[in-house]
């Protein structure tokens, strides 16, 4: 199959730190070549493929100088991508809706994967306003604000098998992983791990929209002894960051799609504790590769309850849930559904 990936051009594919959507997009791309699939991506210049690489700028937008808006180049691109739309069988887009306008008339070719909120009412005129467009969420819960959708399935993320490697033997600290906002619980997480005395390491990445939230609310809260920021860790760091711990806290407070931190943590062995929102009880198995919890006493006594976990059974539910293998192979059966190869049922995610 003649495949295009059309991802964001904020970030590298793979992203150089930070960057979830931009790692999908990668663990996608190479593990259809890997199958046997024609692949083009369109990302940045610094983007790493295996697939044909085309790229209308030079690197990640948010790590460039002087970027002050993203239009521009993401228009650029979708030109690109129209010159060569005739070359594939599928174009797949990871840009949210900005293609829309330009490529719905070509829509049962077109897949987009939606990988943002849509609990915020200013997006949903666009989507009603194309209705043909095919879509595809992340979890069930993604799809509750405008269920009526042209859903095509539903498609949990996978990461590479041998991404990260499990550890059976923790160190005694929690972690943080992924940025920090309001939404993202990072006061939460502090205050859990204060009251449970264990050390909590801190790895995520401050956007500018939220240097201020960081200044008045999170940095005062740094000082603790039991608190260590690290500030953003690559790939490579994630193994031993991820591995060592004997837990990782996503308290979040908002609708999360999925969550990809969750089931990196699953890949090395690591439990979660995470709040009750957005796709955390659809990714999460209660009891057994964490805890889904409703609030902060909650949260503290399933802390005490993490040593009753099996890690290695939580790297077994990862390997059977959650590998790029897997994901691949929904997007496939996803791809032939879009001319009618194959049944109109809904996508199975089982």
């Amino acid at each position: 199959m003649r495949i295009a990936q059309i991802a964001p051009l904020v970030e590298a594919v793979p992203p150089i730190l930070y960057g979830g959507t931009e790692r999908v997009v990668s663990w996608l791309t190479e593990e259809l070549v890997l199958q046997g699939h024609e692949v083009t991506l369109f990302a940045t210049g610094d983007s790493i493929t295996n697939a044909e690489l085309v790229s209308t700028v030079n690197q990640g937008l948010r790590l460039g100088e002087s970027v002050f808006e993203t239009l521009p180049y993401h228009v650029l691109m979708f030109e690109t991508v129209l010159e060569r739309a005739d070359e594939f069988d599928v174009l797949h887009f990871h840009t949210d809706t900005l293609h829309f306008p330009l490529f719905h008339r070509m829509a049962n070719r077109v897949v987009t994967t939606v990988h943002s909120r849509l609990d915020l009412p200013e997006v949903w005129p666009i989507y009603r306003a194309f209705p043909d467009m095919r879509l595809i969420s992340l979890s069930h819960r993604q799809r509750q604000p405008i269920p009526t959708l042209n859903w095509l399935g539903t498609i949990y993320h996978g990461l590479p098998a041998n991404l990260y490697q499990p550890n059976f033997h923790p160190q005694n600290y929690c972690t943080f992983l992924g940025r920090i906002a309001p939404e993202k619980g990072i006061e939460q997480a502090i205050e859990i791990a204060k009251r449970s005395q264990i050390p909590l390491k801190i790895a995520a990445k401050v956007d500018q929209q939220d240097n201020l939230y960081f200044e008045n609310r999170v940095r005062p809260l740094l000082s603790h002894p039991l608190i260590e920021f690290i500030g953003e860790i690559n790939e490579a760091q994630k193994t031993d960051f991820l591995g060592n711990a004997q837990m990782l806290l996503f308290p979040i407070n908002h609708p999360e799609p999925f969550g990809l931190v969750m089931i990196e943590a699953m890949a090395c062995g690591t439990p979660v504790i995470a709040y009750r929102h957005g796709s955390v009880p659809e990714v999460l198995d209660h009891g057994v590769t964490g805890f889904v919890v409703e609030n902060l006493e909650d949260a503290l006594q399933a802390v005490g309850r993490i040593p009753s976990l099996d890690r290695r059974q939580i790297r077994a539910v990862f390997e059977s849930r959650f590998t790029a293998k897997r994901m691949a192979e929904k997007y496939v059966a996803a791809y032939l559904r879009l001319n009618g190869s194959q049944s109109t049922e809904p996508l199975s995610i089982v």
